[in-house]
């Protein structure tokens, strides 16, 4: 079985090759944390501090209320995309949102310090960078075109479409936040595809 460092050197590699003290230069600073279901590890308020990749798992990007039924889901990061609240960690400013774990979650982290660190001493470096930053644009542009675009039902086929598996991990009311519709018009919309 291929080790989880080893997966995310072949995800690099895909992109551009690495050389092996490049990925010594940048690998020994990843740090593996496991998340047990239902974890907040970024508090709304605190800096993000770190870029991660999901290994296993999924993360919940939310924007928190006093009253949890007001709460709003804006992402989901899954398995082999990176997660972080990119623009606190970016300016190095107060987070808007918070960041849970959907189920058990293995990340594998870089601090904000360190990956500043792989960028002025590995050649690799900015490409490691620009690849999690493209990411998680990317994931950020898609959202917000399917939210402009598309109805409440094709956002709801299309997020299970790309991951069927997850019926069965995100709670609905989850899902009813992030496709902007109420847990009763997500009610409806499942009973007029079944």
């Amino acid at each position: 079985m291929i080790s989880e460092l080893q997966f995310i050197r072949d995800y690099i590699d895909g992109i551009s090759h690495i050389s092996d003290s490049d990925w010594e230069n940048f690998s020994s600073r990843l740090v593996r944390k496991e998340y047990k279901k239902k974890t907040i590890f970024l508090k709304e308020g605190d800096v993000e501090n770190k870029i991660s990749f999901v290994i296993e798992g999924v993360v919940r990007l939310y924007i928190p209320n006093e009253i949890k039924e007001k709460e709003v889901t804006f992402g989901f990061c899954f398995k082999n995309q990176f997660v972080s609240a990119y623009d606190s960690f970016l300016t190095q400013n107060a987070s808007n949102y918070e960041l849970e774990t959907l189920a058990d979650t293995i990340l594998f982290s870089i601090t904000y310090k360190d990956l500043q660190e792989v960028y002025k001493t590995t050649t690799i470096g900015n490409l490691i960078g620009r690849l999690a930053a493209e990411r998680l644009f990317y994931n950020k542009s898609r959202r917000e075109q399917s939210l402009l675009n598309e109805t409440p039902e094709q956002r709801y086929l299309n997020l299970f479409k790309e991951r069927p598996a997850l019926v069965s991990i995100i709670p609905l009311k989850y899902v009813s936040s992030y496709i902007g519709v109420t847990p009763q018009g997500l009610s409806r919309i499942r009973k007029r595809i079944t």
